[in-house]
């Protein structure tokens, strides 16, 4: 359980009412920032009827496959996911999501960063190179952080097809978070991350362990629950994909012309 759902956790933003305070104008569907109630409370809307269509995410809703995917973060027991729900908003059904505080500062170099060539922090894994927009050469870096890792393997077993360096949030409770997790769960691989790093490496036997209790869950209620929000064959690919994880713990090479999202942040 993470601490974000612990008893002890405010948790009345699950049924307050929500009000409109900003908008992420960065998004590519509406992400709306509320506050629940009038405690000051803030959450992450994103109302159904502001998803835009994607041809090859023809099932269910965005909404729901965030939902999904925090599911599956709980029942690995990883708290990875800030606790999402589906429930009314201002603007209909949507997805909503506690907020992460972070810091107003952001340490140097970030979880996910980039540096110039030769100068990578200690501390960091470099993924690739490439030119910066000023054409100097640099390094799509990211933390070796046990954290940011169990992150990567949420992120193969959820077949997440859009893990920018900017979902990957560092909390003032020195938790590090996943968010926009709309394009996951899909059935063909579809995994575009930044967090390559670990490409090859063996999987932490306390994560298989994990691993192990998610894949025999899938038959009972987590599957139940999340038979109502994405597709039999998605829930049988997750499987699948959990049970590859326990034959050949092994982190997947990149397999695509395309493994990085665009933009990366």
């Amino acid at each position: 359980m993470s601490a974000s759902d612990s008893p002890a956790a405010d948790r009345s933003w699950l049924t307050a009412e929500l009000t409109v305070i900003g908008q992420v104008t960065t998004a590519s569907n509406v992400t709306l920032v509320c506050e629940a109630g009038g405690g000051g409370q803030r959450v992450v809307y994103k109302p159904e009827r502001g998803e835009r269509p994607l041809w090859d995410f023809p099932d269910g809703t965005l909404a729901g496959r965030e939902v999904a995917s925090y599911l599956v973060s709980q029942a690995l027991g990883w708290g990875v996911i800030p606790e999402t729900v589906l429930r009314e908003g201002p603007f209909g059904p949507g997805m909503v999501q506690r907020w992460i505080d972070t810091a107003e500062d952001e340490p140097s170099p970030g979880l996910v960063d980039l540096c110039p060539v030769g100068a990578i922090p200690d501390g960091y894994r470099e993924v690739l190179r490439a030119l910066d927009p000023g054409g100097h050469p640099v390094s799509l870096v990211h933390a070796d952080d046990a954290r940011l890792q169990r992150m990567a393997v949420l992120d193969v077993l959820i077949n997440n097809a859009d893990r920018k360096g900017g979902h990957a949030l560092l909390g003032l409770d020195g938790r590090v978070y996943g968010v926009d997790h709309g394009i996951c769960l899909h059935t063909e691989p579809k995994l575009r991350t930044v967090l390559w790093g670990w490409a090859g490496e063996p999987v932490a036997d306390e994560l298989l362990t994990d691993i192990t209790v998610l894949v025999k869950a899938l038959p009972g209620e987590l599957g139940e629950r999340l038979a109502g929000l994405i597709t039999d064959a998605e829930i049988d690919a997750l499987e699948a994909r959990g049970r590859a994880l326990l034959d050949e713990p092994v982190m997947p090479l990149p397999a695509s012309q395309r493994p990085i999202p665009w933009p990366a942040f």
